[in-house]
């Protein structure tokens, strides 16, 4: 289990020697939901705090790792107030993608490309006097 952990390969890539890798695999989901790890790590910190060795300043978690639903932070919102919210992006795609249209074929809108036939990419209306 170290190893697909430390070398972040798939399970399936695990060299032959640790065994195979459907039973390990298995078996580190079985004590994965069985909490040994959770054990194993709050028995390394309470011998730890016996020691007087604990130093939390130097405990991290790397955020590429961890993920979490938006209810694990929290976050609990009314139906209505979701609802709303889906409504307003949905909304947004639309005025999105009808500005996207509006677009001419070399991207650029109607207004930049009318002072570009004058000579003038800037955008600066061309001075007639």
């Amino acid at each position: 289990m170290i190893w697909r952990f430390r070398t972040a390969g798939q399970w399936r890539e695990m060299p032959a020697e640790f065994g195979a890798w459907s039973t390990v695999s298995n078996r580190f989901r079985q004590w994965r939901d069985a909490g040994v790890f959770e054990a194993l790590l709050e028995g390394l910190i309470t011998e730890a705090a016996k020691r007087d060795a604990v130093d939390l300043s130097l405990v991290s978690v790397d955020s590429t790792t961890a993920r979490a639903h938006q209810d694990a932070a929290g976050t609990h919102l009314r139906a209505d107030t979701l609802t709303a919210l889906e409504k307003a992006a949905a909304e947004e795609e639309k005025a999105r993608q009808r500005g996207a249209g509006r677009r001419n074929k070399s991207g650029g809108t109607p207004e930049t490309t009318r002072h570009e036939r004058n000579g003038d990419a800037s955008g600066a209306v061309a001075d007639s006097g």
